[in-house]
Parts: structure tokens; sequence; C-alpha cells
């Protein structure tokens, strides 16, 4: 089984972060991500907005760490573990901007970028951006097939409804052949657009029983990643709970699974860690995969 891990501190949603986060800062962060690392997790995470407004913060936070930044700093401080934006909101950028710059993250990094991409819902930031909220879908849709064709080329081109580029240089760009595209959202659009136009899926605020049953009226493509998360677990105090997590997580069609952990400080961060190495080593011996 893959685990990843939904990295505290950068992201901190109302009621679903614990105290000491809210005094933390990169070194905390960048213990935990050597912790993950040396334990083989297979990802850490970093989301993206640029502002939230104030009132909305209330139900959808207010800290958001900058992905680029943070793990690029993450990607110094560690060797193997992936680095996924979780996710990126295609409307803020354009193609060939994502490209460059994590492009560059992917190539610092030996390779272990992914893409998580979504479309987004915050009219008020589309609004803030000066981007365009009532097409989003249809943009999002040709920015995934122009990132498609920019991100591993020195030279790319692409000729789409609303983005087009030729003979322009990109370097440095991605060292992977093919970067993975992860498209989050929470119905079966996204899931369609993911298995479309790109290589996974990462829902949200969906129950197990939700996710079975979108994914059971989709054939997957080969080798399509079903990313689901467990919520928060606590594998030293109640252990069971935790490995029941991830596996009601593969029951409902999980390919890789993605988790908060409990915790006090970021030295117990890292004990959670641990203790959840030890379950999926001893409940769910299939090496790792990078």
């Amino acid at each position: 089984m893959r685990i990843g891990i939904n990295t505290p501190v950068v992201t901190r949603f109302p009621g679903s972060h614990s105290p000491w986060e809210a005094s933390a800062g990169i070194e905390e962060i960048a213990q935990i991500a050597a912790a993950a690392d040396r334990l083989e997790f297979h990802h850490l995470t970093c989301s993206e907005h640029v502002a939230v407004p104030a009132p909305l913060a209330e139900a959808r936070g207010g800290t958001y760490w900058d992905p680029l930044s943070t793990l690029g700093y993450l990607a110094a401080r560690t060797d193997r573990i992936r680095l996924a934006t979780q996710v990126l909101v295609l409307g803020y950028h354009h193609p060939l901007e994502i490209a460059k710059r994590y492009g560059t993250l992917d190539a610092i990094s030996a390779g272990r970028l992914i893409l998580g991409l979504g479309v987004g819902s915050l009219r008020e930031e589309f609004e803030l951006l000066d981007v365009p909220f009532d097409d989003r879908g249809l943009r999002a849709d040709d920015a995934l097939l122009a990132l498609r064709s920019a991100l591993s080329g020195r030279q790319p081109s692409y000729s789409g409804r609303y983005y087009r580029f030729a003979e322009m240089i990109v370097d440095p760009h991605a060292v992977q052949p093919k970067v993975p595209l992860w498209i989050g959202g929470r119905s079966a659009r996204s899931l369609r657009r993911a298995c479309e136009l790109g290589d996974g899926w990462v829902p949200f605020g969906l129950a197990f029983d939700e996710l079975r049953a979108l994914l059971s009226r989709r054939q997957l493509p080969e080798g399509f990643e079903v990313v689901l998360s467990t919520g928060h677990l606590d594998p030293l105090q109640d252990p069971v709970m935790a490995r029941q997590q991830l596996e009601r997580a593969a029951r409902a069609g999980a390919t890789i699974v993605s988790v908060g952990l409990n915790a006090t400080s970021a030295d117990h961060y890292c004990e959670q860690l641990a203790a959840l190495a030890d379950i999926r080593t001893r409940h769910f011996p299939s090496p790792e995969k990078g």
C-alpha cells in the first residue's frame, strides 16, 4: 500500500488542524517531511489559494502556504518522497507558467513532482485575479491538454480553444517524460475529466460509499491512480482504527491513500508516522512504489 501525507501546517482548515500547527514554521514542516521520506511514504502535499475572502475563511480556512516555494524547500530536505500540489487551480495560471515553474521543481527534485490540479470554485478569488469564472471548466480542460504538451519538452507547441503557443523555449522543464496529473474534485464530471485528461483522481468531501459508487460507474484507464483520504488517524493510540480506515479506503477503490495524523507537536507527528509505517509493514506488506 502506498500512503502519502496531507502535510500539516501548510493548510489549516477550521476544526481539522491541531493547536501546535498555528505557531509552527518551515523547520517543523521539514522535520516531518524528512521523517516521511525516511519512512518511505509516497508523497506529501501542499495546496493553493492566493487570497481567501475574510468572511469565507471561517469555513475554508485562511492559511495556505504557497506550494511552489514550500515544495521547492522540501525538495532540498528530502531524497525520494514525491511532491504533490493538491491542488493548483488551473484558471489562475497560464499553462506555460505552470510548465516552467513546476517543471523546474521537477528538475531540481530529480523527477519527484506530482501535479494535482483543479478547476476551482471560489468566484471571489477568480475575480480578484481578473480571470474568467463562468467558463472555468472548459478552460481547465484546454489547460490540461496544453500542459500535457508543454511539461516535458524544451520547445512545446499547442493550439486549442483558449491556449496557443509555438516556437517558445521552456528551459528548464520537467525531467519526467510524463508528469503525473491528478485531478481534484467531488463530482462525476471531475472523475470523467481525470480519466480523459489526467493520470489520477483526488476527490474530497465524499464518504467511502459515495466514492465506491462513483468509481463503479466508470472503466478506469490502466495505471490510473485513485487517491483517497482517510481523514485524521491516531496510529499510536488506536492502531486498529488506523488499519481499518486504510482497509476501507482500499475497498472503496484507492490505489494510493492520503492521511492526516493527530499530533500535539512536530515530534509527536513524526512518532505517529513511525507507528503508521509499522502498520503498513505488518498489515499491508506489498513493497512501496515510487
